[in-house]
């Protein structure tokens, strides 16, 4: 029997790392519906998952 591997999402901190952004760049581009979709916690604070980031980082891959 396969179980599925989960991954942890990323935290906002954790994306921006990644991609090297300023939190206040994430937080414009989830303003502008530019940023990934992410979880809302019930304390409020945000999650994103890797799979979501994964399909957001590849539709913006340039089709040169």
């Amino acid at each position: 029997m396969a179980t599925a591997v989960r991954s942890k999402p990323l935290t906002v901190a954790e994306f921006c790392a990644e991609l090297d952004i300023s939190r206040s760049t994430f937080y414009d581009w989830r303003a502008k519906h530019r940023a990934p979709r992410c979880i809302t916690l019930p304390n409020g604070s945000l999650r994103i998952r890797r799979a979501e980031f994964e399909r957001w980082l590849a539709s913006r891959e340039d089709a040169a």
